[in-house]
């Protein structure tokens, strides 16, 4: 894997996280992020009179090149990864740069609680989603004005006239630069527009789940019921009185489900995205009416979980994603299986949905030593297997 991150002759030691699970091709930066860094370096936007001295914002710094690279300069980090905020960290310290340098926020941090006063420089990474950029630049009004210097960055691909009209309409006159190594800058002058109505958190409402669903800008298929979901749904576990995990709970349909049809049940709910953990916090309490039976813990896979309580739970249920930021991988749902069977009693059941064209088969007879199909269509499968010792 390659980890030297060199720019103007500065060298940074760079690492996606978790190392241990990456594939050997994948590196923790991109040319978007070579490119903005030498757009404000070749600029000398912190020698201006007025930005010496002044936190940054940064927005969806991935694995930390921008927040350590601009680290002296106090960055406000703004993610709504768990990841990416450990990216952070790490790769913060491994270069032995003060992590107190950097605020870190999630995406639903009120900027004006950080800041009392408009940002003179803000930096974005575009990020996958774009009711996440249209959240974000929606909740960025409130530290902008017109001295405000506003770059992002993206790959040619991702920077496309959708991405250009979301900046135009909530920001104001928008520019491009050259392509440059597959990535391109944008250049954007706020104008001082406010947005009185935020579109989100949006509301769905679905006949195979007797609740509406509360979903902030990041969560996955937040417009509609995902189809894995959907045929998981059907083909729940009895959780009568046991203690389950909803691993990777986005919105929190499944764990909801749960604790909707087993009064006696328990039910943590884990993501590695903020606003996924917060949906499903707030369509528990709309639909169950109090947070009694549930936890919610935003982690990696089930980190955190077992730093302090293994081998605790009765079932896992996991709707496994197959990349991470803009990657595809399976690195993460073998981190979840992984993580699954530290986490359940012996005995425990692992119950997963996935499409038939991924290897998940193999990955749980090598951990579990086998695996039965509960369901299975032209598309997905509903696999269970069960920990042993």
């Amino acid at each position: 894997m390659n980890t030297h991150f060199t720019v103007f002759e500065r060298s940074l030691h760079l690492e996606r996280y978790p190392a241990k699970y990456q594939h050997i091709s994948l590196q923790a930066w991109d040319a978007a992020d070579e490119y903005i860094i030498e757009h404000v370096e070749n600029c000398s936007l912190f020698c201006e009179p007025d930005k010496i001295d002044t936190p940054i914002i940064i927005l969806n710094d991935d694995f930390g090149a921008l927040s350590a690279w601009f680290n002296d300069k106090k960055p406000i980090l703004v993610s709504d990864s768990w990841i990416a905020h450990k990216s952070v960290m790490t790769n913060l310290m491994i270069n032995g740069f003060d992590t107190d340098n950097v605020n870190f926020c999630d995406a639903l941090t009120d900027l004006t609680e950080i800041i009392d006063k408009p940002a003179k420089i803000v930096l974005i990474k575009i990020p996958r989603s774009l009711a996440l950029l249209e959240h974000q630049l929606i909740s960025l009004q409130k530290v902008l004005d017109e001295k405000t210097t506003i770059i992002a960055a993206g790959k040619v691909k991702v920077v496309q006239n959708s991405v250009l009209k979301l900046f135009e309409k909530y920001i104001g006159a928008t520019t491009t630069s050259l392509a440059k190594k597959k990535s391109r800058l944008i250049f954007s002058k706020y104008a001082g527009i406010k947005t009185e109505q935020s579109p989100f958190p949006t509301v769905v409402a679905d006949p195979l789940i007797p609740f509406t669903l509360s979903n902030h800008a990041n969560v996955f298929c937040r417009e509609h019921l995902d189809i894995g979901a959907r045929i998981l749904l059907k083909n729940l576990p009895n959780a009568l009185g046991k203690s389950v995990i909803d691993l990777g709970c986005g919105n929190g349909v499944i764990g909801v489900s749960i604790l909707d049809q087993n009064k006696d049940a328990h039910v943590t709910f884990v993501d590695e995205s903020f606003m996924a953990v917060e949906s499903a916090r707030q369509n528990v309490i709309n639909h169950i009416g109090s947070e009694d039976r549930a936890t919610f813990i935003v982690s990696n896979c089930l980190e955190e979980i077992l730093k302090t309580n293994s081998s605790n739970y009765d079932i896992v249920l996991c709707n496994p994603p197959f990349h991470q930021q803009n990657t595809i991988t399976d690195h993460v749902a073998y981190q979840m299986f992984t993580d699954a069977k530290k986490a359940l009693k012996t005995g425990g059941e692992l119950r997963i949905v996935g499409n038939r064209h991924l290897d998940y088969p193999i990955k749980l007879k090598k951990l579990f030593g086998g695996y039965e199909v509960i369901e299975s269509n032209k598309k997905f499968s509903i696999l269970s297997t069960y920990k042993a010792r």
